[in-house]
């Protein structure tokens, strides 16, 4: 398994952009797909973005696209998710994750889970 760190996150007005970091640590960081999910109160942990171990197979979700980025530096063992063009309803705990698979949207293919970091968006 690997261990998941999340930063990044904080309070934003409306329109910010913020930069997700996600630090891995253990088994080798190059072999998983990893996966960014997010989860407000109240409502079910949503898949954000996810990209493949080399880099490609990029996904994301309909209402983040254009406006997120995920990308990973497999020699610092760390995946990223640039978020511009911040609106209230990204508000949310967001969560790295990692997968034996190459990649996945499906948040059960997900072994390895970090504690999240907040993010909150003012209107």
């Amino acid at each position: 398994q690997v261990q998941l760190v999340e930063s990044g996150g904080g309070l934003v007005q409306a329109g910010g952009s913020l930069r997700l970091s996600c630090a891995a640590s253990g088994r080798t960081f190059s072999s998983y797909g990893m996966g960014w999910f997010r989860q407000a109160p109240g409502k079910e942990r949503e898949f954000v973005a996810a990209i493949g171990w080399s880099g490609s197979s990029l996904y994301y979700a309909d209402s983040v696209k254009g406006r997120f980025t995920i990308s990973r530096d497999n020699a610092k063992n760390t995946v990223y998710l640039e978020m511009s063009s911040l609106k209230p309803e990204d508000t949310a705990r967001y969560y790295c994750a990692a997968t034996t698979y190459y990649s996945s949207t499906y948040y059960r293919e997900y072994a390895s889970w970090g504690q999240g970091t907040q993010v909150t968006v003012s209107s």
